[in-house]
């Protein structure tokens, strides 16, 4: 695969931001923000964390501009600052995780499950803008399947090297040699990462994508399952529900550590908490991940109103939900570009 492109900004910016001109930097990399930001987010799990890596990124790369030989593309090269910041950040802070690394599911409802504020837990990631994104031949993933959760919680699993191996030959389409010049290290090694990190996420991440599954779903069933589950806990309807569910879903809600699986199980804390247990819900359709998700808004009586609560993104196996995963907590919505409180019914 080439990298030997330019992004939009041209040599003359290149020349100015060399020369001290950080508006001409800011040019240069503008058009690379989101993308990188994207990789430092499947890096590291969290766009919280991928903020402070980029910015960190960006300020190495900018005090660092001279020695840019300009032998790969600017892109390239940044690439490659941004895959090391996320290595030493993996190195200080260890991997996030889902409440389905801390142990078995529960077999019914946890009424009033402490939330474990002291875990770093995987996020949601704002998938608007990651269509219009470059792709490669090379790549095996598309942009948007390279952020849906399954793929990112399997990422967190491996160490850092495997990690940034795996996602610069299979999202990114380099070499095994640009990896190898990229990370400071040789083919043979980059090789083994890249066989070790396959097997590892090969176990952990279904064969059919979301990306697959929500096309041949199609937009109307695809609408019809989020209505459903919005009308479900809106209206208190367990059996609409159920309906919607697999036999063998999953639900869980980090920061809360327990989590459910098998319908029974999982109708059971929907009944006795979100359906019955919490009050009154209204919610807001929206995306993360490039999955469907749903924004849940509770009644809180002190303040009046409905306030962000959770998001609830939504993984399919065929036209059924198999697994729920809630985001809980009202950070995601700003992330995710969701207001603090619904719209109202009209």
């Amino acid at each position: 695969m080439s990298h030997t492109t330019t992004p939009s900004g041209g040599d003359d910016d290149l020349d100015q931001a060399r020369g001290g001109d950080d508006a001409a930097f800011a040019r240069l990399v503008a058009p690379l923000r989101r993308e990188l930001h994207a990789h430092c987010y499947r890096m590291l799990g969290s766009a919280h964390d991928a903020d402070d890596a980029l910015q960190d990124a960006l300020v190495r790369a900018w005090r660092g501009l001279e020695g840019f030989e300009g032998r790969s593309s600017l892109r390239s090269w940044l690439y490659t600052v941004a895959t090391r910041v996320c290595l030493d950040t993996t190195e200080r802070r260890g991997r996030r995780a889902l409440p389905v690394d801390l142990g078995p599911a529960s077999d019914g409802a946890v009424v009033g499950d402490a939330p474990r504020t002291e875990l770093a837990w995987l996020g949601p990631y704002p998938d608007t803008g990651l269509d219009a994104l470059p792709t490669t031949p090379d790549a095996r993933y598309e942009q948007r399947e390279a952020v849906e959760l399954a793929f990112v919680a399997a990422l967190q699993h491996l160490p850092g090297n495997q990690r940034a191996a795996l996602l610069l030959f299979e999202v990114l389409g380099y070499s095994v040699a640009e990896i190898a010049e990229t990370m400071g290290t040789t083919t043979v090694s980059v090789n083994s990462a890249l066989q070790r990190a396959r097997r590892a996420v090969a176990e952990r991440v279904p064969a059919r994508t979301q990306q697959r599954t929500l096309r041949e779903v199609g937009d109307a069933r695809l609408r019809e399952i989020v209505e459903g589950y919005s009308s479900a806990l809106e209206n208190g309807d367990v059996d609409v529900f159920v309906a919607l569910l697999t036999e063998d879903v999953t639900w869980s809600m980090p920061p809360m550590p327990h989590w459910y699986r098998g319908l029974a199980a999982v109708t059971d804390f929907a009944v006795r908490v979100p359906i019955t247990g919490c009050g009154s819900w209204r919610t807001l359709p929206t995306e993360a991940n490039g999955q469907p998700a749903v924004a849940g808004y509770l009644w809180d009586a002190g303040e009046g109103a409905y306030t962000a609560w959770s998001v609830t993104v939504l993984t399919l196996e065929g036209d059924r939900v198999c697994a729920l995963t809630s985001f809980v907590g009202r950070e995601h919505f700003a992330l995710l570009g969701l207001p603090e409180s619904p719209p109202e019914h009209g």
